[in-house]
């Protein structure tokens, strides 16, 4: 793969998923690091909790202004 194939199937997810296996698996680090994460990632920086859900409270009103969310 060309520099600039390489960087477009970094930047470009449609690109990158029109690749065969074997060329994604060849694909260099992408220099920030993991650009896609699974599920158990998300959830584990998600802290796989969810304190409220009130859709405009986040974790700073429910600790501060808990009038603002009722407590789940």
């Amino acid at each position: 793969m060309s520099k600039s194939e390489v960087i477009r199937a970094w930047k470009d997810p449609f690109y990158r998923a029109t690749l065969s296996e074997e060329m994604r698996a060849s694909l260099p680090q992408h220099p920030a690091g993991i650009t896609e994460l699974s599920d158990d990632r998300l959830t584990t920086a998600a802290g796989a909790t969810v304190l409220t859900t009130a859709f405009d409270c986040t974790d700073y009103t429910y600790a501060h202004m808990r009038s603002c969310c009722p407590k789940t």
